[in-house]
């Protein structure tokens, strides 16, 4: 109960942030000085996972998505990607957020279903998901249809790249 009530709070506060951040147009330009930063979409998408990764070790996934989905969003959308698309490399970047310390509340997880195991063997034995989810948006860059091809025969074409 106490975890689910930190997790509540951290949505209620994050969703406050995201509010405030909007009204007071710093996702609007902030998004804007991002997609001028660099005139390939390439090196903002890498910008931006490496900021999604950095956030994912520090803080749970539900407070980064509330936070940041509003000011990447339009990014995403201008710089011609899909947004179906990002939402997928988004989450897999939060699942090695999940995984990677000092929080891993995954780790944390396993370690209290498996006391006698020590969180440096749990530690060792997460390192190949974390290559292989690595690898999933690597793939995922290369070959987008993987993601859009689905929605693309039910919605139509979406915004594609």
């Amino acid at each position: 109960m106490k975890e689910s009530v930190m997790i509540m709070f951290i949505i209620a506060a994050s969703y406050l942030f995201a509010f405030t951040l909007s009204q007071l147009y710093v996702t609007q330009s902030l998004a804007q000085s991002m997609v001028e930063l660099s005139s390939n979409k390439w090196v903002v998408f890498i910008l931006i996972n490496i900021f999604l990764l950095i956030a994912g070790f520090f803080l749970p996934p539900v407070a980064v998505i509330v936070m940041t989905s509003a000011i990447l969003l339009p990014v995403i959308t201008t710089l011609g990607f899909d947004p179906y698309w990002f939402a997928i490399v988004f989450t897999i970047n939060m699942e090695i957020g999940l995984i990677t310390p000092p929080v891993g509340l995954n780790l944390y997880i396993i370690k209290g279903i498996t006391p006698d195991v020590s969180l440096s063997e749990i530690l060792k034995g997460s390192i190949p998901f974390m290559i292989i989810m690595a690898l999933a948006i690597l793939i995922l860059c290369i070959f987008p249809e993987i993601v859009t091809w689905l929605p693309d025969k039910i919605m139509g074409k979406s915004l594609g790249f």
